[in-house]
């Protein structure tokens, strides 16, 4: 059977019981959400769908909160590193070879209202890393059913011109250490390794980048206060058609943000704990 290669499906961010907040914070740095949806297992989101991969707003209304506990014990923020599989089942057998399987694979859905006004459900297949190896968040492959139901071109356009995700960042004070059990899940991909312990792994058109604190303080800024040096998924590189619509979308929506000739900067603080970086 063919190892499984290492592909970006979708970032989590953690938002818990603050989805209203959370989503009029993310259309103020330009993002175009999809509408609320609602998850057969309890939990409620919000989507920012790019070409590829996507953005989750994952969080529950105060009726639903009892459900999934499980997913809001994690650090608000940056919570969830997602890998696109189709095949669920074999993943899971790979994980148990791999020592790495929780449970197997659980399937859920959340209705939608597309575009053109139709309805559909969308359907998921997803297979989590045991939870003892992913410090402060969560890692699982998720099998799209119905991508269509996700992957529409309306909701594909945002204002600040962003079209995917480029770097996925897990701040680590031994980030060779935090690398080992994504080398373990992708036994075939040989990481990069960089001054300071930093391990760099390709996953397509995303870079999973383990960096130690002082690295990802003196590009992203401060780290969570509550930060311990354990693994933390901390930041997100984003690819804009133009960091002048960057610019001008958090100008518009009140956002402080750093910028140079070649990125724009928005500290954890003004983005739900998640620092962001835009770049063309």
């Amino acid at each position: 059977m063919s190892l499984p290669q290492p592909a970006l499906d979708h970032a989590v961010i953690h938002v818990g019981a603050q989805l209203d907040d959370a989503a009029t914070l993310f259309r103020h740095l330009g993002f175009q959400l999809t509408e609320r949806g609602h998850h057969s297992l309890g939990s409620s989101n919000h989507l920012a769908v790019f070409d590829a991969n996507y953005l989750e707003l994952l969080g529950y209304e105060p009726e639903r909160g009892n459900h999934r506990r499980d997913l809001w014990s994690s650090p608000v923020g940056l919570s969830g590193l997602v890998w696109k599989t189709d095949d669920a089942d074999a993943v899971y057998q790979h994980l148990q070879r791999q020592q790495l399987a929780e449970s197997p694979p659980a399937s859920f859905f959340r209705p939608v209202t597309l575009p053109d006004g139709s309805e559909l459900e969308a359907r998921f297949r997803t297979v989590r890393l045991h939870s003892n190896r992913v410090p402060n968040g969560r890692s699982f492959f998720c099998q799209h059913l119905t991508p269509d139901a996700v992957w529409q071109q309306a909701w594909q356009v945002h204002p600040n011109g962003v079209t995917q995700i480029r770097e996925f960042v897990i701040a680590a004070d031994r980030p060779d250490q935090a690398a080992e059990v994504y080398l373990q899940l992708f036994p075939s991909v040989a990481p990069e390794e960089k001054e300071g312990g930093e391990r760099v792994i390709n996953a397509g058109a995303v870079r999973l980048r383990l960096i130690n604190p002082e690295t990802a303080k003196e590009e992203f800024g401060n780290l969570p206060e509550d930060y311990n040096g354990t693994a933390r998924m901390v930041a997100l590189s984003l690819h804009s058609t133009s960091l002048e619509q960057v610019k001008k979308s958090l100008s518009q929506g009140g956002i402080p943000f750093h910028e140079d000739r070649h990125r724009v900067r928005v500290d954890a603080q003004h983005a739900f704990q998640l620092a962001l970086h835009f770049t063309e």
